[in-house]
């Protein structure tokens, strides 16, 4: 018999693992939203049910009967999720960008016996696992990664979309960055210390301090680390902005007699001109460096990765990328090959023997390739 898969939530990145996953398992999609449903039921014959994920009442019932769930939903609502599947006693894949400690909610897990993998996409995720994977057998003094997905024609005036939430993207530019700096935690705020770097056949972007390291703070000892964002230059001007300006606040103001919250209002908005329509053809870019002491010699990994717009599957990048890492994990999960309970951040499941190889293996099957060069 089939393992049962529940994905929570059904938006782009949601349905890409469904649709992944579908071939393999019994996979069951959960969503509010008719339009984010039609579409799997219709076109992949994915079993769906239209619900509110936030009712505890339905969610304890709903999960009854599935192996895996899956969380694609924004990351405001994922931590209260994430501790309601534990309640349920059932193993997660969740990939949202969540702004509470996942950790706090390790020794729940454990006592449940059940296994959380978190930020299980792209990055955070597989930027994780490279310096995870590294961090066995060296000593690692910097870690270094700049992502970014965008779209390939710039149309103004944002020169953006996104493959999941515009809340989380706002949250992004607003949550304080996190780095090492010999040995120190460092905390900048979001869009801190800009700079133009050049990539090959794209031109110039523009990088900024933004919070992707994560669980890394507390699960390695690296005295250097830090990840920024990239985006067409520009962006940081404009979003500043923005900022100061108040529209990203979350503390409601008073409109006519109404409570109304800023970023509410922002999000509404700016959904329409950030959705990646049909046709719409994105980029993925990434660049990690692992730089420190292997076998006594200095060594640096670099990987990059640069990936397109599925022309053959209408899938955009963004979406492959980050879902055929959660659909990755969560193959592994379902095979019961991470022997583990609690909250499992990426990099410690590629410390795990084989596991990270597994998991290049299975993306590159998908056409999400890196380029690694190694430099003594």
């Amino acid at each position: 018999m089939n393992k049962k898969v529940v994905i929570l939530g059904g938006g782009m990145v949601g349905s890409t693992i469904a649709i992944e996953l579908s071939k393999q398992y019994d996979v069951t999609v959960v969503d509010i939203c008719d339009n984010a449903l039609s579409k799997l039921k219709r076109c992949f014959g994915i079993n769906c049910i239209k619900a509110d994920v936030l009712d505890r009442k339905k969610l304890e019932k709903l999960l009854v009967p599935f192996d895996l769930v899956v969380g694609a939903m924004p990351g405001e609502i994922s931590f209260e999720l994430i501790k309601r599947v534990i309640e349920a006693k059932k193993n997660m894949v969740d990939i949202s960008f969540l702004p509470e400690d996942p950790f706090e909610l390790d020794e729940r897990a454990k006592h449940n016996k059940v296994s959380i993998a978190i930020d299980s996409g792209l990055a955070p995720g597989i930027s994780n696992m490279i310096l995870g994977y590294h961090y066995k057998s060296m000593k690692i003094d910097r870690y270094e990664c700049v992502v970014g997905g965008l779209p390939l024609e710039r149309e103004w005036p944002w020169e953006y979309k996104a493959g999941f939430s515009p809340a989380d993207v706002i949250e992004e530019y607003e949550r304080p960055a996190r780095f090492m700096e010999n040995g120190v935690q460092v905390t900048k705020e979001a869009l801190s210390d800009p700079e133009l770097i050049d990539f090959k056949g794209i031109g110039t972007l523009e990088a900024w301090n933004s919070d992707g390291l994560r669980t890394l703070l507390k699960t390695v000892k690296v005295p250097n680390m830090i990840e920024k964002t990239l985006r067409y230059p520009g962006t940081i001007e404009y979003l500043k902005v923005l900022m100061k300006s108040g529209f990203f606040s979350q503390r409601a103001i008073d409109v006519k007699g109404v409570k109304v919250r800023p970023i509410d209002v922002t999000s509404k908005l700016l959904m329409p001109m950030w959705e990646l329509k049909k046709g719409d053809e994105d980029f993925t870019i990434l660049r990690a460096k692992v730089q420190g002491d292997e076998n006594s010699e200095l060594s640096v990994y670099e990987y990059n990765l640069f990936d397109k717009y599925d022309q053959k599957s209408g899938i955009h990048s963004m979406s492959r990328t980050t879902g055929y890492a959660c659909s990755a994990v969560a193959e592994i999960m379902l095979a019961g090959e991470l022997k583990m309970h609690g909250i499992i951040a990426p990099e410690v499941i590629a410390q795990q023997e084989g596991m990270f190889a597994k998991i290049i293996s299975y993306l590159e099957d998908r056409g999400v390739c890196f380029n690694v060069d190694k430099k003594i």
